[in-house]
Formats: C-alpha cells, sequence, structure tokens
C-alpha cells in the first residue's frame, strides 16, 4: 500500500528535485501526485511500499538537515557580506504585496478586537 513521504506544496523545485533524485538513487520506488487543478488535492510523493517507510524517511531527513546546514551557511555569509536582504529591501521591493499583507493583517487584528472594543461603547 502506498504512504505519503514527502509533501510538495510549498516546496521549491531544486529540494522536490533531490529529493526525487534521493528516492530513485536510493531504490524506494514512488509515485508523485499534484495538488490538481484547484489546489484541493495532495501534492506529494508517495512511496510505492511502506515496509520501507522508516528507510526513506531516515534519507529525506538527512538531506533535509544537509540542506538546513547549507542554506544557513550561505544565508550567514551573504549576511556577513552585507549582501543579504533585509526587510525594508523586501518591502521595496515588493511595495503592494507588502501593503496588502500589512492590510490582511490590520483587518484580521480589528476583527479579533472589535468585541471588545465594542464594550466600552
Amino acid at each position: 500500500m502506498s504512504v505519503l513521504i514527502f509533501r510538495l506544496n510549498g516546496v521549491p523545485d531544486d529540494e522536490a528535485a533531490d529529493v526525487r533524485n534521493l528516492l530513485e538513487e536510493h531504490g524506494f520506488p514512488y509515485h508523485e501526485t499534484t495538488g490538481g487543478f484547484l489546489g484541493f488535492g495532495v501534492a506529494g510523493l508517495w512511496l510505492l511500499d511502506d515496509s520501507r517507510k522508516a528507510a526513506a524517511r531516515a534519507v529525506i531527513d538527512a538531506y533535509q538537515r544537509e540542506r538546513s546546514a547549507r542554506l544557513a551557511a550561505e544565508h550567514e555569509a551573504l549576511r556577513r557580506a552585507g549582501r543579504a536582504e533585509s526587510t525594508l529591501q523586501r518591502i521595496a521591493r515588493r511595495p503592494l504585496q507588502s501593503l496588502l499583507y500589512i492590510a490582511g493583517a490590520a483587518g484580521v487584528l480589528y476583527l479579533m478586537l472589535w468585541p471588545f472594543l465594542s464594550l466600552g461603547l
């Protein structure tokens, strides 16, 4: 029976390709599903032999630890060199998106506090 071994929702393409290659290199048979037309399905990699789930999970976990350490070191090197993108640079790069996020957060905050604010009136 198939078992979900790796979700692909929100995963960068390079990481998904690396995990596919790992599964193939280590001889784990798998198949891939997409999120479907509206994105309601489960996009993921499914291991065909559920008895090998622990071994496949160990391989993926080791890869993710290595990737995390590598990306953290790259970011630290960029930060030390003064080339890491700051929050203000990110906001300046996408001002409309940033404004929509801030407006959405303010809207949620207002809706959460509205019952308490209306008690004092």
